[in-house]
């Protein structure tokens, strides 16, 4: 019985993936998204004036491509951590987290987990039941969540000074797929994800263009995927 389940997952993981993947071309040029240019000026400027708010002597980024066990977000922590070790204050440092691809689930509030199966969707398994997270455990981790104790999740990062941002063309591609996969609108399923990025987490055109912003702002490079 437990191979059957761990196959009939892999295959709507797999068929997901496929549907994510032959969509894009589909996403881009659908004229929901292809005729909002207000849309995506808004999120454009925005985006860069976000940008100003990198500040201190030390500035990194991390390219968090994929949930791989919350590392995009322990990583983060672990620069305030050791700064800090250091002698640096919060407020002379700026780690961000550019969250895309299949990590963009780590930016989307409770709901859309319940909502989606994103812990299914994504591969997140909530380490308290052995099943797919129905909820983000990277946001304000629970006991076990995350390795080891006492890691921050987002939400205290944030009031640290950390960044976080979310990658809206990967948004448009899994929504899409999602809403494939399940029979839904398209463009409500996607316009429900916007509505679920967490506080604070900025949405930003892609992933790769907030990385090459976050450059330009001083910021340091590091891959926190897998």
């Amino acid at each position: 019985m437990k191979t059957k389940n761990n196959n009939s997952r892999r295959q709507f993981i797999g068929a997901l993936a496929l549907g994510a993947t032959a969509s894009t071309v589909g996403v881009l040029t659908n004229p929901i998204y292809a005729n909002s240019p207000k849309v995506e000026a808004s999120i454009m400027n925005d985006a860069d004036d976000w940008f100003k708010n990198v500040k201190g002597t030390h500035r990194i980024v991390y390219d968090g491509s994929t949930p791989h066990g919350g590392f995009p977000i322990i990583w983060n922590w672990a620069f305030y951590l050791t700064n800090n070790e250091t002698g640096t204050a919060d407020t002379d440092m700026t780690a961000m987290t550019v969250l895309r691809h299949s990590a963009l689930a780590l930016a989307l509030e409770d709901r859309l987990w319940s909502k989606y199966p994103l812990g299914e969707v994504f591969e997140i398994t909530d380490n308290a039941t052995g099943k797919p997270s129905l909820r983000n455990p990277y946001y304000e981790p629970r006991e076990g969540d995350f390795p080891l104790p006492g890691i921050d999740g987002i939400k205290r990062l944030q009031e640290r000074g950390a960044m976080f941002c979310a990658c809206d063309l990967a948004t448009k591609v899994y929504s899409n797929a999602v809403a494939t996969k399940m029979n839904l609108d398209p463009k409500e399923v996607y316009e429900d994800w916007i509505s679920g990025v967490l506080p604070g987490i900025q949405l930003v055109p892609s992933g790769v263009w907030a990385l090459g912003r976050a450059q330009e702002h001083g910021c340091g490079y590091i891959f926190a995927g897998e």
